[in-house]
């Protein structure tokens, strides 16, 4: 019983410092994300659907991939919105980059990241950009005649902030944020915890640090299964890349993670259909590849 009351004291310090370092970012995250949902939503999707009416060719997928990166729906939340913009005329290759993105990264995500530093930080943008543009190339370039989406049964959901007061809006969207993403985000401060507590941090940076090319790859693999919600893993990542691992597989993490988190690969499957959904997730798997080889020889 002492062993287990000193365990839990062990656990209790390492939870309450790793939740005083992070709580900041999630917060200021939360409000921030809150804000441009209510208050700047309808601008970003309204500036993605005129650039669909401009011929700007595949120069008009960086403006697409930014787009994707600055809204702040989730994946569930953004495929009614493409399939609007599909319906609209948009072509598949600007949806892909737009939804790659969006998939990969958002307002909310990337202030909570800044505990990270950075460093971390412009990593997770750029690997977000640019697997969004590379998706838009795929389609561009191996579907150009044939159609990659379909959006058949999905229309655009009402909007929830409808309350006619601003400040009301506000307050009722932050709760919903904060109710879906605190016990993710106290789960992922927990594991951290646990990971401070149990886990040699000099074999964590041979698995992930020294060892170049496999931790990449291992990065990479647990980003499959373990990967929940974005907020929850900032935590987890901060310990990680204090305990030596590479800003590479940080960052095969990072792309590999929300872009086969369970909730959003079901929502793919049903757009992409079993052929393009397999290709879907071999084009992650090599792209968080690729980035974090590449991450790791830069950095």
């Amino acid at each position: 019983m002492e062993i287990l009351r000193r365990e839990f004291i062990y656990i209790w310090y390492y939870f309450s410092i790793q939740l005083e370092q992070v709580f900041f970012y999630w917060a200021l995250g939360m409000v921030i994300g809150s804000a441009i949902s209510v208050f700047g939503k309808g601008k970003i999707h309204g500036a993605f659907q005129t650039l669909g009416r401009k011929k700007l060719g595949v120069l008009g997928l960086i403006p697409a991939s930014l787009l994707g990166i600055a809204s702040p729906l989730c994946m569930y939340g953004t495929i009614p919105i493409a399939a609007s913009f599909s319906q609209k005329g948009m072509k598949d290759d600007m949806l892909a980059a737009f939804m790659m993105s969006s998939i990969l990264l958002n307002p909310q995500l990337l202030i909570t990241s800044g505990i990270l530093g950075p460093e971390a930080v412009t990593v997770r943008f750029l690997s977000a950009f640019l697997v969004g543009i590379g998706a838009g190339l795929c389609v561009r370039f191996f579907y150009r005649d044939r159609s990659y989406f379909n959006f058949t049964g999905f229309s655009e959901r009402k909007s929830r902030d409808t309350d006619p007061n601003p400040a009301m809006r506000f307050l009722k969207n932050l709760g919903r944020n904060i109710r879906a993403t605190a016990p993710w985000f106290l789960a992922g401060v927990l594991l951290s915890a646990l990971f401070q507590r149990y886990v040699p941090a000099e074999d964590f940076a041979r698995l992930f640090g020294e060892q170049e090319g496999f931790g990449v790859l291992l990065a990479a693999t647990i980003g499959v299964p373990l990967y929940a919600c974005g907020g929850g893993t900032v935590p987890l990542l901060q310990q990680w890349l204090a305990s030596g691992m590479s800003m590479g597989s940080a960052a095969a993490f990072m792309i590999t993670g929300p872009a086969t988190k369970i909730t959003n690969l079901g929502a793919l499957k049903i757009v992409l259909g079993a052929k393009r959904f397999g290709l879907y997730l071999l084009y992650v798997i090599a792209t968080s590849l690729v980035i974090g080889l590449a991450m790791d020889r830069v950095l």
